[in-house]
């Protein structure tokens, strides 16, 4: 891959080599950051999972650094008032679906009731390729709205590994303090173990590294997060 001249610059200020403790990690990450904007701090993992293996939860992270979500809210009539006093930014059912159907997707999260997922189901073209499809595996499907949309306005996010193992997550802003960017680390790591299946032998964590958008990564020690 070819890399910026400021990208390489950066690499020179550290060890690239070393595994540092998630604190001092995260203070260099801070300090290898360069881009004029205010870059997300992002977390990997590399996990050990065979192929038909699956990691995939939600956590609420202890300290927010995104705006405002808009939330969608797929329901019949009668949880429409409850969506919309817990702060659903869209509510509805058939014409959201078709406002949806036809390309619309101008929110952050989506959330349904279970009476609404047959109808909802037909949007996986849309909401699906986008990430957006309500699941209750991440805490999407569900009748009560009122939780749901708190959970979600806390700052409430899913981790996931992808086919090969590994994890990317947002955790925070390189304008934020090392210290709370590191209690959402942890809030994810601790999470990701949780999750761990039952018959994985060895080491179920093997990497860990973070770094800012634009900057290099930095190899974090597994054994600060126990």
């Amino acid at each position: 891959m070819k890399r910026g001249k400021k990208y390489k610059e950066s690499v020179k200020k550290y060890n690239a080599e070393k595994v540092y403790e998630l604190n001092e990690a995260l203070t260099l990450v801070k300090t290898l950051a360069f881009a004029k904007f205010d870059e997300t701090v992002e977390l990997s993992v590399k996990l050990n999972l065979k192929k038909s293996q699956s990691v995939r939860d939600t956590v609420v992270l202890p300290n927010q650094f995104r705006g405002e979500k808009k939330i969608l809210v797929f329901c019949k009539a009668e949880k429409e008032k409850e969506a919309q006093d817990a702060g659903a930014s869209f509510v509805g059912a058939e014409e959201l679906i078709e406002k949806v159907k036809g390309g619309w997707t101008d929110f952050d999260v989506a959330v349904a009731t279970p009476d609404m997922m047959k109808d909802v189901g037909k949007l996986g073209m849309v909401l699906g390729r986008k990430g957006l499809m309500p699941n209750p595996k991440t805490g999407t499907v569900s009748f009560d709205l009122k939780g749901t949309l708190a959970e979600l306005k806390k700052g409430r996010v899913e981790f996931r590994a992808d086919k090969t193992g590994v994890m990317h997550l947002a955790v925070g802003k390189v304008s934020m303090e090392a210290q709370q960017v590191a209690e959402n680390v942890k809030a994810v790591i601790t999470e990701v173990k949780r999750k761990r299946p039952i018959d994985v032998k060895g080491e179920f964590i093997r990497t860990v590294s973070v770094a800012s958008t634009m900057g290099p990564g930095v190899w974090v020690a597994i054994k600060d997060q126990d």
